[in-house]
């Protein structure tokens, strides 16, 4: 047998990274991985919303209808100042956290007007050990004073003053009706989303508290009660 011939190792040397390689890697896995870290976290955050909603608007038994009209895109709550009853300013957004049942009308109150702070407050003391996750709002759209006979009925509700043009970018009423008409559904994020009909009597606020039940709960796992 011939003998192997000898033959020199073939040896290929590899460069090490620079050490300022090596760090740029490591931020670049860290920065990386926190990115990951945080859409995790936002995913979980908004999980419970989207499964609400998902259940609200698709998932719904047949022939299970909605009284009140949902709006869509929903409108999100714009940046105001609003002033409250004894004219000092208030950030809009303080609202957000709970759900809210807002009525908009002059500070003259009408007949209209009261009958809706009637049935905001009605339907709101319906819904029994749910209702403080449910706030009554008072949006005034001027600058006169709001009469003392009101008084009592306001007992726990937010009154603010936004005026008129400014509540324009946000709620709207059906065409042909105006926005004092409608009792508006927003939801704790600040989003508009949902319209009762224009003028509601004591019959259409028996279907409305429905739909609010139904709100409150497929949002259960999202909201508190209380501020």
């Amino acid at each position: 047998m011939a003998a192997a011939s000898d033959e020199p190792l073939g040896l290929t040397v590899h460069s090490m990274p620079s050490p300022g390689q090596a760090l740029d890697e490591a931020e670049n896995r860290r920065t990386v991985h926190g990115r990951w870290k945080m859409i995790a976290v936002l995913l979980m955050c908004a999980a419970p919303v989207i499964a609400s909603y998902f259940t609200y608007y698709v998932i719904r038994p047949e022939g299970r209808s909605v009284y009140g009209e949902l709006i869509d895109p929903q409108r999100e709550m714009p940046r105001l100042t609003a002033t409250d009853r004894s004219g000092a300013p208030v950030e809009l957004a303080t609202l957000k956290g709970q759900w809210l049942l807002v009525a908009v009308a002059d500070a003259a109150c009408d007949a209209l007007c009261e009958q809706q702070l009637y049935l905001q407050r009605q339907l709101r003391e319906s819904l029994g050990r749910e209702k403080d996750r449910l706030d009554r709002v008072w949006l005034v759209s001027d600058a006169a004073p709001v009469p003392e006979r009101l008084t009592n009925g306001l007992h726990g509700a937010t009154v603010l003053r936004v005026p008129a043009d400014q509540l324009a970018r946000w709620l709207a009423p059906v065409q042909g009706h105006a926005l004092s008409e409608h009792l508006y559904v927003v939801d704790p994020m600040g989003n508009w989303m949902m319209r009762f009909p224009a003028r509601m009597d004591a019959a259409g606020a028996s279907r409305a508290k429905r739909d609010i039940d139904r709100l409150l709960r497929a949002s259960s796992s999202w909201d508190e009660a209380g501020r």
